[in-house]
């Protein structure tokens, strides 16, 4: 169901229309270009691409093309202002590009030799994610097979996007098999549009929430199912904190999930401190090797230091907020205040594309699938609870410090100092931990008088088809 509802929204919402993500997909073919033995950066380090893959940057055939020392072709800065990507904004007349250059067209031949007859390779526009490879694995192998088998520039986006799908629907699979309780409530969240158009799209934000979804089953399986941890578990969740952690490390606090294992399935107190040092190594190893100049640089800021570059103004800096705490304290409350709805709307997946207003789910229909999550997460006659209320606390705590790390991140990065608010916090990142958040609701206090789940889920996919046929509505009759 996952899978078939991923392939609508792969088609219904097209390539480059996700947030970020065209940056995602210059990602994942620099990566694909490494693979396949192709060049993948020129000098400057900007990711080249083939000469027939460059139009998606400019639509409108606006860039003015130079070549560099190596042959690569650079655009001019002028001329990169005015030009217009693919995705960039979603309507009727991209349907019918797509359409029609199908799995072997060019657009624009005439301007494709023109550009192969100064050089083989361009540099891109557009800065590629720093982050771990590994994020991006399924998507390069999906633009290698496309490149390998001669496709044109759609069927490499196609490809790309749906090894990506095909990835998470296999993760969210074994996630499933390996949960001990709350089966459903992990699939509820896998079905929200948002979750969705993320996992037919080039994010990385596929890796994180399969990690964080495995993770999350993993540690409650061991917790509360398995009689004893084996050494096959602690090395899957080391490559699991490995895998996730450089990609945000704002969710380093969900590896306090495995305290829930209890010492005694570890047969000994060693092999306890052993594992617990596995797994703490191999995401500090990670961290270091991936993010390490990210950490000083943000750890070493002084306020003069701090700079937003988008907004053109002095940014938040860590030496500021930790000499004012309630100045920390005072952003968070308002963020809250103001912001809440913007939150749970691009959480829920409220606006599509690239958060494009838009393209909207009606405020009633993210309700309802607020509703069905929390219906989901209730506990129904004759489950037994699982969770003890000391463990849903501590899990409560893990979540509400990954939200908080999450916005302090979004403060220091995206935020001006004029800013009355954190800027730039969306709901999609409080996506990683919901499904356990949701599981440390269950209570024995509001307890559901029948088993409605599956009736719940038919609900949650009758209304992810009433969303992919209001969008594409949308788009058809955006003027």
């Amino acid at each position: 169901m996952t899978g078939g509802l991923g392939i609508l929204y792969l088609f219904v919402l097209p390539p480059l229309t996700a947030p970020d993500e065209i940056s995602h997909y210059v990602s994942a073919y620099r990566l694909s270009s490494q693979m396949t033995g192709q060049p993948q950066r020129d000098r400057y380090g900007r990711v080249l691409l083939r000469a027939q893959d460059a139009w998606i940057e400019d639509l409108n055939g606006d860039f003015v093309y130079e070549p560099d020392e190596d042959g690569n072709l650079q655009v001019t800065a002028e001329s990169r202002e005015q030009a217009a990507k693919l995705g960039e904004t979603l309507e009727e007349s991209t349907y019918e590009l797509l359409h029609s250059l199908g799995l072997n067209g060019q657009y624009a031949p005439e301007r494709t030799a023109e550009i192969e007859a100064l050089g083989s390779y361009v540099s891109s526009t557009y800065p590629p994610v720093t982050t771990t490879p590994l994020a991006y694995v399924p998507q390069a192998i999906g633009i290698s097979l496309a490149r390998l088998l001669g496709l044109n520039t759609v069927s490499l986006l196609y490809f790309g996007r749906f090894c990506n799908l095909l990835f998470f629907v296999a993760m969210l699979y074994w996630s499933m098999k390996r949960i001990p309780f709350g089966k459903e409530v992990l699939f509820g969240v896998a079905v929200l549009p948002m979750s969705l158009h993320l996992a037919a799209s080039f994010s990385y934000d596929v890796m994180i929430l399969s990690c964080m979804f495995l993770l999350t089953a993993v540690c409650l399986d061991l917790a509360y199912e398995r009689a004893q941890v084996r050494a096959w578990d602690i090395v899957l969740l080391a490559v699991l904190a490995a895998v996730a952690g450089p990609c945000k490390m704002v969710y380093a606090p969900m590896l306090g999930l495995c305290l829930l294992i209890p010492m005694q399935k570890f047969g000994k107190v060693r092999n306890w401190f052993i594992s617990a040092f596995a797994v703490g190594i191999a995401w500090g190893m990670a961290m270091y090797l991936v993010n390490s100049q990210v950490i000083a640089t943000y750890a070493a800021a002084t306020e003069a230091d701090s700079y937003v570059a988008w907004a053109g103004e002095t940014g938040f800096s860590m030496s500021l907020l930790i000499h004012d705490p309630v100045l920390l304290v005072r952003m968070f409350y308002q963020t809250l205040l103001w912001n809440a709805k913007d939150m749970h709307i691009t959480m829920i997946g409220g606006w599509l594309g690239n958060l494009d207003q838009v393209l909207d789910v009606p405020y009633l229909a993210v309700w309802t699938f607020t509703l069905c999550l929390t219906g989901l997460a209730l506990k129904i006659p004759g489950e037994q609870l699982r969770m003890s209320g000391r463990h849903r606390v501590w899990t409560g705590f893990l979540c509400a410090a990954c939200a908080g790390l999450t916005m302090l991140s979004m403060l220091i990065a995206w935020t001006p100092v004029s800013s009355r608010v954190i800027l730039g916090v969306q709901g999609r990142y409080f996506l990683p931990f919901l499904p356990v958040l949701l599981l440390a609701l269950k209570n024995q206090t509001v307890v559901l008088t029948k088993d409605k789940n599956r009736s719940i889920l038919y609900l949650m996919c009758c209304l992810n088809g009433y969303a992919l046929v209001r969008l594409f509505s949308i788009v058809c009759i955006r003027l």
